[in-house]
């Protein structure tokens, strides 16, 4: 090692020493958030714990947050700085345009942080902080500072004095001042003394107001911010012209001084100029509201607001503060308040004006409810009224437009009018309608993930015993052979052999053997007999030259070996040696051969020889580039995989808009589609209904509309397909003409020259639809024959997305719901070659899990699926096919095991638990190498990981892979480094001698051991998500995001001390200390992408202005009745943009309410 490198070694290993936190001289206060349509929120939540334990008061807007609602956030709450992640692409735009509206507005002081991982280039790292923004933090600073040293030098930065420097008068005070009043709010804060004057003229001028506070208050828990919010959110549709102020506390860290103000993140409503929040901390211990929240109060009164909301901090049973500082009172709780008696202690059940029970869906609502309600007569001495007419609300404010919240909005409302006087003359209908849970798991289903963990430890022990029983078997059949000296036959009945003279003693003993034989034989099942007497003719099926198979009714016959340059006839599967039944018994039972129940080896006899697992991923610009990208890569291969990465702005279910934070984000890290044009130019050229086209989509929250638009892509196609095959092509340019005159536009094009390869297929009919073109039945007729041809999987798995990267945009059970609508049309349609859903593995492994939580956290959302759509009646046997798993492939020693671990669960679960078919119990996945062990230093190091994570999946038999491109931290991958990526897994496959054999870790000792340690370690996992309610219970209560958070910084800490050794990031440096390297080639969405993205966008809504609204409209009306909405968007999708159908939904569906 030359002496340059020692040194820089040496001195990046002192720095790994972590640093004590920065102690803070002033109060600070900091916005952390993840910018627009990014769904990288696990970053951001650790940077903020850190900034918290470093004395901080954090307001933490989690992620998917538009330039607006932050720098909105910064101004009113009054914060030295903004902390921001950005991963996802846009972030010059991002950042600039925070920096330039905060200037626009006033609140230039605010200090700009950022990071984005290798992302954010060095160059662009320099021109951003020349711009104005105070700090990027780029990998290479968190190699050398740690974490905590990172967020030293954020808090040094920001550690200056707010609110000293006052010079507002009271007359500025005013609503339309937000900058105004949290600067009061802020000097009342932090210099009392320099504001008692200000104050005092202030109170002076509100003696004789009469604005109402509505003081709400409970127990640490009880959902008290999501209530707030769905109250907000009824006033401004009930008052939309009023003023609205919240003022919401939370608990000050005794130990650090941190806080954590986390009420802004659970809120929808309040991004509007008719509502002004704060949130306080309460800077002391054992309080439930700040000491300076009197003066808040009188601030937002002095402003002019039309109300005030006063939330308190988690409260216990005696504290009355809150009473005090509001007009009219509630008190939240939830259902979990121990015994009845523990009511009497509850000192705010004598003085709330009203009380909310919320989560009512949980067990004991309907007890608890009639408890509280007896405690309130006996409190306040209402013996004469109806129990109906008291003012105890059962409400589920986290569940879309609850009928509990809506009697509760009446009731607070009619409350502050009767209490204040106040004129409040709301449209708002008063309803009888109690809340009531909607359901995704029957409460009587939720133990269902240990019913599976009881189920497979069931199978093993009974398994355990019948290997006992054939071991047995097998030593006296031995003995039998032994004493005769002669092969001994087994078949159905048992054994036989021929007679034979032998010595009086041994036929006794010969007697004595085989009737323990018999006896022993009659507790072994009959079916573990069969598949012993039937492993001879197995073993020859696979010495023979062809094996014959069945797969879907049609039969296949596959050479058995290959032969090497050697002439060695290599076999495509290798059976084992094992002669003792009870050996082979368990081998088949736990094992077996691929093909066959568990699984655990692979789901086919042998793999197809036409089709590699490899898969063509691509995703970036328009569609028409990414078009090209998906020629390129599938050119000279047989099959066509082709795996499609969307923008951000697609993730989230936006338009393309000039707006900056959006405008930069089009077609960045992913494909910018917005109509069903973008899809039809997307896939062009490919016969979307060829057996060997298989088509995936990365698209999770909007995956029923963008699903919607791929099958109305592919039945358009085949419509293409009839008119050329019947000449109707000149016939139909006339008729597609006339539409376009009468409209007075121009038709819709593909822009730029056609791709190698692409013959125009699916390009004829853009700008219309088939059904405007061919007559009703032959387009009914093609519709249904390409429902049931295409083929591929759309990843849109809410469960995974909630735990970890977070890419949600609709509430939960709604976008269940959806997902649940699509598998119902797919039951209908008769769709069996499509996935519904992939179900991924793949967000929580980026996210810090560990392969072990992966796998769990993964295969539990997957029976999550399997239970609600058995709760929706459907069978077992029609959705079961339509399920697919999505897996991250990383270098830890379980990722050897992840496929055959997931299989065989997955097997014995279908079969032994919900009675599932053949087909159903096969487990197919997809695979991706991990993005998590690609590092932006010495990013050519990182094929070497990628090929030795690409020969784990194919030795453990995956579907299908996508390995990843060595520059994929740094940029979108580029058309060599995909070359590279995609080479890997061909070289692997077709030139490495091992591959030649398809079951190559079955029989390893380790392999073996791994095996069962994970098997053990996922059923475990069932078992605590089951104590927690099971995946959805354990949701509500963050188990899974904050276990994979704990995971992530795990690794985080062992990486930066060097513990975990990670080779040119931190050892084995190379003489320059590997700093992050600028590839040759960056991909970015160009200008002329992004404004013809915007282009068609318009084009769109102006040809359908008319028929727009009905459309919409129509979507809107089947949800509230509940009809199947993935049919209503297979024809709502053929003329709205993504961006219209999403808000469409949003509003009788409700949003997806972020987690810290």
């Amino acid at each position: 090692m030359n002496s340059v490198n020692l040194r820089y070694k040496i001195s990046v290993i002192l720095s790994m020493q972590q640093p004590k936190p920065y102690l803070p001289k002033h109060k600070i206060r900091i916005v952390t958030a993840a910018s627009l349509f990014d769904g990288h929120d696990a970053a951001i939540n650790i940077m903020r714990r850190i900034i918290q334990s470093t004395g901080v008061e954090v307001i933490h807007l989690g992620h998917d947050r538009s330039v607006d609602e932050v720098v909105n956030t910064a101004i009113q709450e009054d914060v030295n700085a903004i902390a921001m992640t950005s991963y996802q692409g846009g972030h010059m735009e991002y950042f600039k345009y925070m920096h330039d509206l905060l200037a626009q507005r006033g609140a230039g002081h605010i200090k700009i942080f950022g990071g984005g991982g290798g992302v954010i280039l060095p160059e662009e790292i320099k021109e951003l902080m020349a711009y104005g923004i105070a700090r990027i933090y780029s990998p290479d600073d968190g190699r050398t500072m740690g974490l905590q040293g990172m967020i030293n030098d954020l808090v040094a930065q920001c550690d200056v004095p707010m609110g000293h420097d006052l010079t507002a008068k009271v007359a500025d005070l005013t609503v339309q001042k937000p900058k105004t009043i949290a600067r009061w709010i802020t000097a009342a804060e932090n210099f009392p003394e320099k504001m008692e004057g200000a104050l005092e003229a202030l109170r002076d001028k509100i003696k004789n107001d009469h604005t109402p506070v509505l003081g709400i208050t409970g127990t640490g828990g009880a959902g008290k911010s999501s209530l707030v919010d769905e109250l907000v959110r009824r006033f401004l549709i009930d008052f939309p012209e009023k003023h609205l102020a919240i003022i919401s506390v939370d608990p000050s860290k005794r130990k650090t001084g941190g806080a954590l103000l986390g009420d802004r993140i659970r809120m929808n409503a309040i991004n509007t100029s008719k509502v002004y929040m704060r949130s306080l901390a309460t800077r002391q211990s054992n309080l439930a509201l700040s000491k300076y929240v009197s003066a808040a109060v009188d601030i937002a009164k002095g402003a002019g607001f039309d109300m005030i909301i006063l939330e308190t901090s988690g409260i216990g049973q005696s504290d009355t503060e809150i009473l005090d500082h509001s007009d009219v009172s509630l008190y939240v709780m939830t259902p979990e308040f121990g015994a009845a008696t523990q009511l009497e202690k509850i000192d705010m059940l004598d003085f709330a004006d009203l009380v909310a029970i919320n989560k009512f869906d949980k067990r004991g609502a309907l007890d608890a409810i009639r408890d509280v309600k007896k405690q309130y007569v006996r409190n306040h001495q209402l013996w004469e009224v109806a129990s109906s007419d008291l003012p105890v609300f059962g409400t589920i404010a986290s569940q879309f437009n609850d009928p509990g919240m809506n009697r509760l909005y009446a009731a607070v409302m009619e409350t502050i009018v009767q209490k204040t006087q106040t004129e409040f003359d709301g449209q708002w209908v008063q309803s009888d309608q109690e809340s009531e849970k909607i359901f995704i798991i029957p409460p009587a289903r939720t133990r269902y993930l240990s019913e599976i963990a009881e189920s497979i430890r069931s199978y093993d022990k009974v398994l355990d015993q019948q290997c006992g029983y054939a071991q047995t078997l097998y030593g006296i059949y031995k003995s039998i052979e032994g004493i005769l000296q002669s092969p001994v036959s087994i078949d159905v009945q048992g054994l036989s052999w021929q007679a034979k003279a032998l010595p009086q003693d041994q036929m006794d003993l010969i007697d004595g053997l085989k009737k323990s034989f018999d006896r022993i034989k009659i507790d072994l099942d009959p079916y573990h007999w069969q598949r012993i007497i039937g492993w001879a003719d197995l073993k020859k099926r696979y010495r023979a030259q062809d094996y014959v198979f069945e797969v879907r009714g049609k039969q296949i016959s596959i050479p058995t070996h290959s032969t090497s340059l050697s002439q060695t006839a290599i076999p495509k599967v290798a059976l084992p040696r094992y002669q003792a039944w009870g050996d082979l018994l368990r081998w088949m039972q736990q094992e077996n051969i691929p093909g066959q129940f568990p699984y655990t080896a692979g789901l086919y006899p042998f793999k197809r020889t036409a089709e590699d697992p490899t898969r063509m991923f691509a995703g970036e610009g328009g569609p028409e580039r990414t078009n090209h990208r998906f020629h390129y890569l599938s050119r000279d291969m047989e099959a066509k995989r082709l795996s499609t990465a969307f923008d951000s702005v697609t993730l989230y279910g936006n338009d393309p808009d000039h707006r900056p934070d959006i405008y930069g984000k089009i077609g960045n890290a992913g494909v910018s589609i917005c109509c069903l044009d973008d899809a039809k130019k997307l896939y062009s050229g490919f016969d979307l209904t060829d057996p060997k086209t298989s088509v995936s989509m990365t698209i999770n929250g909007p995956a029923p509309i963008i699903l919607a638009y791929f099958m109305n892509a592919a039945i358009d196609q085949n419509c293409e397909k009839y008119i050329r095959d019947h000449d109707l092509t000149d016939e139909v340019q006339k008729t597609i003409s006339t539409i376009y005159q009468q409209k007075n536009q121009p038709r819709p094009v593909y822009h730029g020259k056609l791709p190698q390869g692409n013959d125009g297929l699916g390009l004829m009919l853009l700008g219309v639809t088939g059904d405007q073109v061919l007559p009703k039945d032959i387009y009914q007729k093609i519709k249904l024959e390409t429902l049931t041809q295409v083929r591929g999987t759309v990843q849109a798995d809410i469960l995974k997305e909630d735990q970890a990267q977070n890419t949600c945009i609709f509430s939960t059970e709604f976008a269940l719901r959806l997902m649940g609508d699509v598998q119902a049309y797919f039951i209908d349609h008769g769709i069996r070659n499509f996935y519904s859903v992939s179900i991924s593995g793949y967000h929580i492994a980026e996210a810090g899990a560990n392969p072990i939580t992966q796998l769990a956290f993964t295969l539990s959302n997957g029976f999550t699926y399997v239970e609600y759509y058995l709760s929706r009646g459907m069978d077992i046997n029609d959705f079961g096919p339509n399920l697919s798993f999505f897996f991250s492939n990383g270098i830890d020693p379980e990722y050897a095991v992840i496929g055959r671990v997931a299989r065989k669960i997955w097997a014995k679960a279908m079969k032994q638990k919900y009675g599932a078919d053949e087909r159903s119990q096969m487990l197919k996945y997809h695979i991706q190498t991990s993005g998590r062990s690609l590092h932006a230093q010495e990013i050519d190091f990182n094929d070497i990981r990628t090929t030795l994570q690409a020969l784990y999946a194919i030795y453990d038999n995956c579907n299908s892979l996508h390995t990843n491109a060595y520059d994929e931290a740094i940029t979108t991958p580029t058309e060599d480094s995909v070359r590279r990526a995609m080479a890997i897994q061909l070289i692997i496959n077709k030139e490495f001698g091992l591959t030649k054999n398809e079951n190559p870790i079955q029989g390893a000792f380790i392999i073996e051991e791994l095996t069962d340690l994970v098997e053990h370690a996922v059923l475990m996992e069932f078992d605590r998500l089951t104590e927690r309610g099971g995946v959805l219970g354990a949701m509500e209560t963050m188990y899974q995001r904050s276990k994979i958070q704990e995971e992530s910084m795990h690794y985080e800490m062992l990486k930066h001390t060097g513990d975990y050794p990670i080779i040119g990031v931190n050892t084995f440096l190379s003489s320059k200390g590997s700093p992050t390297i600028l590839p040759e080639e960056v991909i970015r969405a160009t200008e002329e992408e992004k404004k013809i993205q915007i282009n068609t966008l318009v084009s769109l809504h102006e040809r359908h202005t008319d028929s727009l609204e009905k459309s919409l409209g129509q979507l809107r009306s089947d949800a509230i009745d509940n009809g199947n909405l993935f049919e209503t968007l297979m024809e709502v999708c053929k003329i709205c943009s993504l961006g219209q159908i999403t808000q469409a939904l949003f509003a009788v569906g409700g949003q997806y309410r972020r987690n810290i």
